[in-house]
């Protein structure tokens, strides 16, 4: 995936519509995205979450059993392989460390 890190890639309109893209598959997945985060912060939101699934998988998860519905109050099959939520004052870095620490505590998570 091509990074977005020029001052002037948040004004073209070609990265705005991708970033746009990008910021939506995460909020289908339950993942706040703010207009104050950058397309750099768009793909590193979607790198960590990407990367957050996999181990799940990897580990026998189910995301469509562990996640609730969007908004929604179901019970997780396994609360460890529930995607933590974004605060809504939380920034893209401290979201992106508590995600880290989520997908090496999943890391550790017996085999299903």
């Amino acid at each position: 995936m091509t990074a977005f890190n020029s001052p002037s890639d948040e004004w073209n309109p070609d990265v705005a519509r991708v970033s746009a893209e990008m910021a939506n598959r995460l909020r289908t997945r339950g993942v706040e995205v703010y207009d104050s985060d950058s397309p750099a912060d768009v793909i590193a939101l979607i790198d960590a979450v990407e990367e957050f699934e996999r181990v799940v998988e990897s580990r026998g998860g189910d995301l469509m059993v562990d996640e609730p519905p969007l908004r929604g109050a179901a019970q997780p099959d396994d609360p460890q392989f529930l995607l933590p939520v974004r605060a809504a004052d939380e920034s893209v870095a401290n979201y992106i460390r508590r995600l880290s620490a989520a997908t090496a505590a999943a890391r550790q998570h017996p085999l299903r």
